[in-house]
């Protein structure tokens, strides 16, 4: 692709950035194209590592006028791969993370490069925060565009409800301002619609009084107590305070150091928790969730903000073949629990990592207005991730059918919506999936409006309904 665009008109565009720009041949380049999921196998004709929105700027009109799509990478965690391409150019945005805090006003504007890790550590020198990913190597941007589901979703909504501006990089070039009171169509959009509308450069997020210290972690339990502990944990949850956030998690033992060696490599179900309010108020709250069956190891108590949310990060390490797949639940009734049970009895051991995750959701992301947002499932109280996770590429087929057999089987007890975030291929159907039929119409609006070449075609995408 790059001998067809030719050398002068590469060498171009790279002269008038500020950042670097990485092609095939170069010795950077396989290190370039390659991101956090290893089931991605992608050959840009370029990446870009865009020094500031300038460089987008130049990136996306060289890009138009030579008729190239254009990936975004941010934290290079999409699951089905949207931060690479094959013969396009990668927006790399991973050099713009600074983060500007304003502790007076509780917000901060952050780059679009932005990881969880370092958002993190600059909020929580003021002890705030915003409900940011499980796993603190994800990049802001993606995360946020999709909806944001994390430790603080109960308590302070998704991540995309804590949204309160961006800079948006549009297709043909023009730098826009997205707000309340600037263009709050694309505001919207942005909202939960999937990143398909531009390079968002820079976000604007509201902050919450959250830690240093708060109250969380996991508890793991016997393997053969996974359907106690999922019903236990169903029971419990469903009249809990917006200050607890919790998901189960049916999987197989790592063998970490925070685990019995005697548990290493057999089944487990876990609990995860976080209390957004007063650690010492929390105990009594969290202590139920911590019995429900016979425990394998307690790692719940009061540690950094920090901490907990990189607490699993040793176990999503980039390089593995990844695909996760999700359904939104109205209700888990015993045959429900019954049906995931059987589906963790059923999965692979490691090295495979399969997974059964549970959110609970509701508290203050149910209180948002289901048309305020693109993401409109605002009511469903639970939320199934179904994960394959193999160390060789190869592996990962009967591993993919697996999660989404078990998908399938638990989305009959709800009204079959999935989330663009855990959503691990393309795809019209998967897009239509996500958002009831007047989003999905509204959403192509403002595609028509922004990006009528689909020009931004790598995401959830939708697509526009005239292409120009």
């Amino acid at each position: 692709m790059t001998q067809l665009l030719g050398d002068a008109t590469i060498n171009e565009l790279e002269k008038g950035l500020q950042g670097s720009l990485v092609r095939p041949g170069d010795d950077e380049y396989e290190e370039a194209r390659h991101i956090w999921n290893g089931a991605i196998d992608k050959h840009p004709a370029m990446v870009v590592r865009a020094a500031g929105t300038a460089d987008v700027v130049r990136t996306v009109r060289f890009a138009a006028s030579e008729g190239l799509p254009v990936a975004v990478r941010g934290g290079a965690h999409s699951v089905a791969g949207f931060s690479t391409c094959d013969g396009g150019i990668v927006v790399d945005l991973s050099a713009m993370r600074t983060v500007e805090v304003d502790a007076k006003a509780r917000r901060a504007v952050a780059g679009g490069g932005t990881k969880w890790a370092g958002f993190d550590a600059a909020t929580q020198i003021h002890g705030l925060a915003t409900t940011g990913g499980l796993v603190s190597s994800t990049g802001l941007g993606g995360f946020t565009l999709g909806g944001g589901i994390g430790h603080l979703v109960r308590a302070h909504g998704l991540a995309c409800d804590n949204l309160l501006g961006a800079v948006v990089v549009t297709a043909d070039g023009s730098v826009v301002r997205a707000s309340a009171d600037d263009d709050a169509e694309l505001y919207w959009g942005l909202r939960g619609g999937g990143g398909n509308f531009g390079v968002v450069t820079s976000l604007e997020l509201a902050l919450h009084p959250v830690g240093p210290t708060v109250l969380g972690g996991l508890v793991f339990f016997a393997g053969e107590d996974a359907a106690k502990v999922v019903a236990g944990w169903r029971d419990y949850v469903r009249d809990a305070p917006d200050e607890l956030s919790s998901l189960v998690v049916l999987t197989t033992a790592p063998p970490a150091p925070f685990l019995p060696v005697e548990w290493y490599f057999k089944k487990v179900a876990a609990v995860a928790v976080c209390w957004a309010g007063d650690p010492a108020e929390g105990m009594e709250v969290v202590q139920p969730l911590r019995t429900l069956g016979t425990v394998v190891a307690d790692l719940v108590g009061p540690l950094p903000y920090v901490e907990l949310q990189q607490l699993l990060d040793g176990l999503w390490t980039p390089g593995s073949a990844n695909y996760f797949t999700s359904a939104f639940i109205e209700s888990v009734p015993d045959d429900a629990v019954a049906t995931f049970v059987d589906f963790h009895r059923r999965s692979a051991d490691l090295p495979v990592q399969a997974e059964l995750h549970l959110h609970h959701l509701g508290g203050a992301m149910a209180r948002v207005p289901s048309n305020a947002t693109p993401f409109t499932d605002r009511t469903s109280p639970y939320i199934v991730n179904c994960i394959a996770r193999t160390p060789d590429v190869h592996d990962l087929p009967p591993q993919r059918e697996w999660a989404q057999a078990a998908r399938e089987a638990m989305a009959r007890y709800g009204a079959g919506r999935t989330y663009v975030n855990f959503t691990g291929e393309a795809g019209d159907d998967n897009v239509r999936a996500a958002y009831p039929p007047d989003t999905y119409r509204r959403l192509q609006q403002l595609k028509n409006r922004c990006d009528p070449s689909n020009l931004f075609r790598f995401n959830q995408n939708v697509t526009p309904s005239v292409t120009s």
